[in-house]
């Protein structure tokens, strides 16, 4: 594996990284690198997508809900003439 030096860190991104570190119970450095491997992993392969439509397939078969933004919209609006 790979060692990373970072060099100039201003002194308050320092110390936001030393809390948001202890906020969770790590190390500065495992926190950073969590960071970095969040941030840097490459986005969903199209087969993460395809296994996703596969699912909903063997979920709802043939009856897959239909219209249901139209139907999450009016339920909003709905709601939103009673606030």
């Amino acid at each position: 594996m790979a060692t990373l030096s970072i060099r100039s860190l201003p002194d308050d991104i320092h110390a936001a990284l030393r809390v948001r570190a202890a906020l969770r119970g790590r190390s500065m450095e495992a926190e950073a690198r969590q960071i970095l491997i969040q941030v840097c992993k490459p986005p969903p392969k199209q087969a993460d997508f395809a296994q996703l439509q596969q699912w909903v397939d063997q979920m709802y078969g043939d009856k897959k809900p239909t219209q249901v933004v139209d139907a999450l919209i009016a339920e909003r609006r709905a709601e939103a003439v009673h606030e």
